[in-house]
């Protein structure tokens, strides 16, 4: 599977979601597969989530070390 933007993995788990709602009654099988689908898009979602995070407390670590240097 090829990495998802965050935005696109948001997506497809709101895709999986809309798919349950519109269910009158979910075969046990496919909804397995959709459930299984979401976990993956969901860790991937994190780890992406953590890596933003990341870039963001560097961000921040960055400012704050030029602002003391001044």
């Amino acid at each position: 599977m090829t990495k998802n933007t965050l935005k696109d993995s948001l997506k497809k788990l709101k895709d999986i979601v809309d798919w349950f709602d519109k269910q009158d009654e979910v075969d046990v099988e496919i909804g397995l597969e959709k459930v299984k689908e979401g976990v993956v898009f969901i860790k991937e979602s994190r780890k992406q989530l953590k890596e933003l995070e990341n870039e963001f407390e560097k961000i921040k670590f960055d400012i704050g070390g030029e602002s003391d240097d001044e």
